[in-house]
């Protein structure tokens, strides 16, 4: 028989017109770039730092709002959830960028590092998805993308603790997917590998740089935009289908044999 069923409009599928969209940690890197994926497909966006100068810069560069927080807090949460349904109409998604890894030893990490590095990775994604999750299940419906981490994934070593906080991360953003399904809203994670954002940017010299580039079956590392268009796809109507899911993006390293046949 021919194939007779409807062919959609592929490329209004990416396409977020009027839809409102609060990113956690929009100042630099991937949430910057984030941003400007989201604002370039129509999205109006509400741009978080915990500075407010970076929010301010960012926000002035997509035409969207800006906003000071400390997302560990709950009660800053609620207010940036809070202004952000009132600037842009509704709450249509959520991306949240922000962790950072601290390095110690298995043996060497105290109580203090471990609660900051549980903050720094998965506090705050606990805080928006049950704040922001109520806001758009009120409004029917919406999508939910956290930055996770290949170090969630395998062995993190010298950095175990945010390995685990970022695998605790994946498996909280899948009980939300299927809690929240009904609601209509998706949640989704990207893993990057090594990514080129300012931090790290600032962090190597040639060698290590070469080294890192070696490593990955592309030859380079990635860059911010890489996780920029990982982001765009889980927002936009594009991904419909796709829940509770992790991209990795890491230019194949995951993917490698560890032995070169050559």
């Amino acid at each position: 028989m021919a194939d007779t069923s409807p062919v959609p409009d592929y490329a209004g599928l990416m396409r977020l017109d009027d839809k409102g969209f609060i990113v956690l940690g929009a100042g630099q890197g991937m949430g910057r770039q984030s941003s400007h994926a989201l604002a370039q497909m129509g999205a109006k966006v509400f741009c978080v730092d915990l500075e407010m100068d970076r929010a301010e810069q960012v926000a002035t560069e997509v035409g969207g709002t800006p906003w000071a927080a400390d997302i560990t807090k709950r009660d800053d949460v609620q207010a940036l959830v809070d202004e952000a349904g009132r600037a842009m109409g509704s709450i249509d998604g959520i991306v949240d960028i922000v962790g950072v890894s601290g390095w110690s030893g298995v043996l060497d990490i105290d109580d203090a590092e471990w609660d900051w590095q549980f903050d720094m990775v998965l506090r705050h994604a606990y805080l928006i998805s049950q704040i922001g999750g109520r806001a758009m299940k009120e409004t029917g419906g919406g999508t939910m993308v956290f930055i996770a981490s290949v170090s969630g994934l395998t062995a993190a070593p010298n950095h175990a603790h945010y390995g685990a906080a970022k695998a605790g991360l994946m498996a909280w953003m899948q009980s939300v997917a299927i809690e929240l399904a009904p609601y209509g809203i998706r949640a989704n994670c990207v893993a990057p590998g090594t990514i080129l954002t300012p931090r790290m940017e600032a962090l190597f010299d040639d060698e290590r740089r070469a080294i890192n580039d070696a490593a990955v079956p592309m030859g380079h590392m990635g860059v911010p935009s890489d996780i920029a268009g990982a982001v765009l796809y889980f927002s936009a109507p594009i991904s419909g289908f796709v829940s509770g899911r992790t991209l990795v993006v890491d230019g194949g390293v995951d993917a490698d044999f560890p032995y070169d046949p050559m």
